[in-house]
């Protein structure tokens, strides 16, 4: 088994066996919620000289920093696989929304997209109504008009896309189950290498705790997905851990306080972590027989 590697921007992992802790906190008001464009390359270029040669899941704490997750996979194309890759979000929310501000934990995706390596983006788990006519035009539509993301959902209301010939951009179902089942269907058409991103707000609070909104996945669903791309499967991230924190940017104070993320009591804080921990020793005990 390859050692998982923690990102350590917020000290909400913790350690597992094994497990190579690269040290990033001062980069931690930085990068959070929202980066520039040059912080971001900074970043990938503290990246560079800290990662591992070898390594199996890569944690990055907080949902707060699931774009990092776009140096990864570029990262992945570079030194694991310089081939095309299919990217598999599990995520309760697109992240393709518009941010003109340089990037943020809800804007990666497009960004993602674009990589000339990425055959296709897949972000599946969706119950967030960032996807619904309301928020429509937040939405960027290039990927998807394109043909290279497809929106994977349950119970929200997508009727809008068909006014925009999106149909097939937009697969929405009664419930989750269904879904999975679609989905893993589809993607054995595909049979390219994998980079797997899961951000645990897709599951539903009945598992786990997060402090955004939440979705209605449940861990078997997670074990069924990874089993089943197999040896396909080349890297993975997690994310969605739980902390507080306070920005020193205004603008980031408000934005993610707009965008819905609460705050927890210290005691909750650690109670959740503690069950993040259990539920992230159980998926690298998964992941290991493939990466």
């Amino acid at each position: 088994m390859k050692n998982p590697v923690i990102l350590d921007f917020d000290n909400s992992v913790g350690t597992f066996d094994n497990s190579i802790n690269i040290d990033l906190s001062g980069w931690q008001d930085r990068i959070r919620y929202a980066t520039t464009f040059s912080n971001f390359r900074k970043l990938e270029m503290e990246l560079e000289k800290q990662m591992p040669e070898t390594y199996g899941a890569v944690f990055l704490g907080s949902g707060d920093y699931h774009h990092v997750s776009q140096l990864l996979i570029k990262h992945c194309h570079k030194h694991i696989k310089q081939e095309p890759l299919t990217l598999i979000v599990i995520d309760n929310h697109p992240d393709n929304m518009r941010y003109p501000f340089g990037i943020h934990c809800g804007s990666w995706i497009s960004h993602a997209a674009s990589l000339p390596f990425v055959d296709h983006v897949h972000v599946v788990g969706i119950t967030s109504g960032d996807i619904g006519v309301k928020h429509a035009v937040e939405n960027r539509l290039k990927p998807l008009m394109s043909g290279k993301l497809t929106y994977w959902s349950t119970k929200v209301d997508v009727s809008w896309a068909n006014i925009l010939g999106l149909k097939n951009a937009f697969q929405t179902f009664a419930n989750v189950d269904d879904m999975m089942s679609a989905f893993i269907s589809s993607i054995y058409k595909e049979n390219l290498p994998v980079y797997l991103s899961i951000d645990k707000d897709a599951l539903s609070p009945q598992f786990i705790h997060t402090n955004w909104d939440q979705g209605e996945m449940e861990p078997r669903h997670l074990t069924d997905l990874i089993t089943n791309i197999g040896s396909r499967l080349e890297a993975c991230d997690i994310t969605g851990e739980v902390s507080n924190y306070t920005y020193h940017s205004f603008w980031k104070s408000l934005l993610s306080k707009l965008d819905g993320q609460t705050t927890v009591s210290d005691e909750l804080v650690t109670k959740w972590q503690k069950e993040q921990h259990e539920l992230n020793s159980k998926l690298i005990e998964t992941l290991s027989a493939y990466l």
